[in-house]
């Protein structure tokens, strides 16, 4: 545990260990306030988890903090690069994105000198990194208060004496955004970011000073001194904005590998694809958030910039269907496990939370508990998609039933059997008829995958080479062969012996073309009663799925 500042003590210097209490007492203000800055998220969509991936964004950061503390004694510089790489890699959402950045301009300016000065000196460098970040920055946002808190405290002074003084401009600007926004006016609140940024600089000035700022009571009976403008009046998530205007219908997150030079036309290809723009990273590892209406487009984009990873592709327009609102959950959701962006933004169309799996790279249990919370419902049904997942998923099923949400788990094996779950399911059922439902259909599903050996090994169908193509029935090897097409065709014959009235194929970006067409005319000059399905993985996932109901 790092050392607490007693009541009126104040530190001179920032060093590792306040550093280390600064992360756990953010971490928990963001925790106390939560819900209440979920509830008047407005801007720029009313989706009501500003204050969750808040949250999320210093859990992650916090816990970089202590595994350098772990490994070692780390000094300052060591401890927030630390703090604001971890926020960079669990950056959630719009607010998260910006806080990532803000912590990285601190620690910029922080690894070179611990006192009041260069505190000072730090929040200025947070606040025009964070700003440079965002493609369209708008007044009365996080952005705003960011400023604010470097205006307040420019100049220098004690450590302590900067961090009050930063929190109390900070304060006061979020106290005047509804006076800057007008989606914030109407619906009389405050900047729910903008909340949360007030939030981390009280926990800094407790950390520096000893002292807790005030804590008033405000008019819905959240704490942090910060008024909220009356009653908090809904404001309709349906449209995928906050201000009534038709907007894109998916947020786009994920880091991405890449140089420079790449990012910047990524930058120009994502602005003119949508809009809440925010790019944050450096040193050849990014962050990347974006609102849009194609997301495979997006992803795409990042797949040329670079190499993305962590993908998260959330559909609004979901979230409005279920009836969800700043910080009203709906009753129910999906949250599928899927390797490929084209099924990402297939199945999120369906309705689903979806969470990228790529080959070597499957989720960890962290993110699917984030995905759960994400999907921001009472009832959720997961979906891991991979055997290898299993235990995964019911671990992370676990920690979300601890923090009250109800989750049911079913033990889907492939995508294809995701898919076939989702398309009975029904929001407006009994959670428990729903998850029969699914489940019937998901078993009643037989699947098969095709993919290229990598070296030569001993398979339940003999020995294979490196190169030969593979077609595994239900997880094991049961067809070798040397052409896609042709073992494709043997897999498939072999699936529909058993009887099937539905073949669904789902082909990789980097599939020959002419591979599903071919298998679609082979199924109807062979099997008359079979319909069958196609679906585009995109990059990233096997060469070619099947299933058959």
């Amino acid at each position: 545990m790092s050392r607490a500042v007693q009541p009126d003590e104040e530190l001179v210097e920032l060093d590792a260990e306040a550093v280390r209490t600064w992360c756990a007492r953010a971490l928990d203000a963001l925790g106390r306030e939560r819900e209440e800055i979920d509830a008047i998220n407005v801007y720029p969509v009313a989706d009501g988890d500003t204050g969750t991936n808040l949250y999320l964004t210093a859990e992650a950061a916090h816990q970089a903090v202590e595994a350098v503390f772990a490994a070692s004694e780390p000094d300052t510089a060591e401890t927030v690069r630390a703090m604001a790489h971890g926020a960079l890699l669990g950056a959630r959402g719009n607010s998260g994105t910006i806080l990532a950045q803000l912590l990285r301009g601190m620690a910029a300016v922080l690894a070179g000198g611990r006192d009041g000065d260069h505190l000072a000196r730090a929040l200025a460098e947070a606040s025009a990194a964070a700003r440079q970040a965002v493609a369209h920055p708008v007044e009365g946002t996080v952005l705003t208060v960011a400023a604010a808190a470097a205006a307040g405290c420019a100049g220098g002074g004690t450590l302590a004496d900067v961090a009050v003084r930063a929190h109390e401009g900070a304060r006061t600007a979020l106290e005047a955004t509804p006076g800057q926004l007008d989606v914030l006016a109407r619906a009389g609140v405050v900047d729910a970011g903008g909340r949360g940024l007030v939030a981390v600089l009280g926990a800094l000035v407790e950390t520096v000073s000893g002292r807790a700022p005030d804590r008033e009571e405000n008019a819905t009976g959240a704490t942090g001194g910060v008024r909220v403008l009356g009653d908090v009046r809904a404001v309709p998530a349906a449209t995928g904005t906050c201000d009534g205007q038709a907007g894109p219908a998916y947020e786009v997150i994920y880091l991405l590998e890449a140089q420079d030079a790449a990012v910047d036309l990524l930058r120009a290809r994502l602005d003119a694809l949508g809009d809440s723009l925010v790019v944050v990273g450096g040193d050849g590892l990014w962050n990347v958030h974006v609102h849009v209406d194609d997301a495979g487009a997006a992803v795409e984009a990042g797949v040329e910039a670079g190499r993305p990873h962590r993908i998260r592709v959330t559909h609004f327009a979901a979230d409005a269907a279920a009836g969800t609102g700043r910080g009203e959950r709906a009753q129910r959701a999906v949250v599928a496990v899927v390797p490929g962006e084209g099924l990402a933004g297939l199945c999120a169309e369906a309705g689903a939370t979806t969470v990228r799996s790529r080959p070597g790279e499957p989720p960890a249990g962290d993110e699917l508990v984030e995905a759960i919370r994400r999907a921001h419902a009472r009832e959720v049904v997961l979906l891991p998609n991979d055997t290898d997942l299993r235990q995964t998923a019911a671990a992370a099923a676990e920690r979300a039933r601890a923090e009250g949400i109800r989750v049911a788990l079913i033990p889907t094996r492939a995508a294809v059997q995701g898919i076939a779950a989702l398309a009975v399911h029904e929001p407006d059922r009994r959670f428990d008829e729903d998850v029969v439902a699914m489940t019937a259909a998901a078993g009643a599903t037989r699947y098969a995958e095709l993919a290229v050996a990598e070296r030569q090994s001993f398979t339940s169908a003999g020995v294979c080479q490196a190169g030969d193509i593979l077609g595994l029935i239900e997880g094991d090897v049961a067809v070798i062969g040397k052409d896609l097409t042709e073992t494709a065709r043997t897999v498939l014959d072999r699936m529909l012996s058993a009887g099937g009235e539905l073949v669904t194929l789902v082909v990789a970006d980097d599939t020959p073309p002419g591979l599903a067409p071919d298998l679609e005319r082979h199924v109807r000059r062979g099997y008359l009663a079979v319909d069958t399905t196609t679906y585009h993985a995109g990059a990233g996932a096997p060469p070619l799925l099947i299933g058959v109901e």
